[in-house]
């Protein structure tokens, strides 16, 4: 079943506003997307942040994992490390501002060798200035 994305209310800016925060959670999916929908008057400020964990496989003598993230469909970054004994991870975390009337679209994607997926988490807060 794939995952739905969780929309909540954060911390109140002002009296009639509420800064949004979207949460997906894809447990051991090699790939999640979290989609905005846009606001249509108002430009917002996200702080994003995607994180995933592997669980290197006993008897693997290599092991590496990958976190690769995407905003709207272009690379913002991609990490490959050797996975360490037990359970490692990689995260990010970047800044976006959105336009009025455009949402953002976070993907983010898995790969390992010698590791089992664990967990995949991306978590978007907006920013109120």
């Amino acid at each position: 079943m794939k995952p739905k994305p969780e929309r909540r209310p954060a911390a109140a800016a002002s009296h009639n506003e509420r800064s949004e925060h979207w949460r997906l959670d894809a447990g051991d999916d090699a790939v999640a997307t979290l989609l905005v929908p846009p606001h249509a008057s108002r430009e917002r400020r996200f702080e994003i942040s995607c994180s995933m964990s592997v669980q290197r496989v006993d008897d693997a003598e290599l092991a590496w994992h990958q976190l690769r993230v995407l905003a709207d469909g272009q690379q913002q970054w991609q990490r490959r490390v050797d996975t360490h004994a037990g359970i490692d991870g990689l995260d990010y975390r970047f800044e976006r501002r959105v336009p009025p009337g455009q949402g953002l679209r976070i993907g983010v994607e898995v790969a390992s060798s010698g590791a089992r997926r664990r967990s995949l988490l991306i978590e978007v807060d907006e920013v109120r200035d």
